[in-house]
């Protein structure tokens, strides 16, 4: 699958609209935003756990980043309510689950460690200083 997969190019995509698509596991669903590739791949999603669901054990070869937006978000390392960011680098791996509350995530996987675009040297010098 190959989907915004254009880096050069901007994007703006209202994520209420984005149709909702199963994934391997029941209760477990996708809002796509960016993807290359097809399970495994470089993606960006909303994902959607029902409540008492859970994803098999899986491994990132790109590591993941996750921001809980909604419920609790749990593996076997811990809850993580709505608000927490979570960062786990190449090579990771989880079993991620919730409860009756369920949860809804943003998530990024694949980008860890990858060889991203570089701005050019006159580009960066306008870019203000992060206080």
């Amino acid at each position: 699958m190959d989907l915004n997969s254009d880096f050069e190019q901007r994007v703006v995509q209202c994520t209420h609209e984005a149709a909702w698509t199963a994934s391997p596991l029941p209760g477990v669903e996708r809002r796509m935003l960016e993807r290359i590739g097809a399970e495994v791949a470089r993606a960006t999603s909303i994902v959607r756990y029902a409540a008492n669901s859970r994803f098999e054990r899986h491994v990132h070869g790109g590591g993941e980043e996750i921001l809980v937006l909604e419920g609790v978000f749990r593996d076997e390392d811990g809850d993580y309510p709505a608000g927490t960011w979570l960062r786990s680098p190449r090579g990771s791996r989880h079993t991620p689950y919730t409860g009756a509350e369920g949860a809804l995530i943003y998530v990024k996987v694949g980008a860890i460690g990858a060889n991203f675009l570089s701005l050019p040297a006159q580009a960066t010098q306008s870019v203000p200083q992060a206080i």
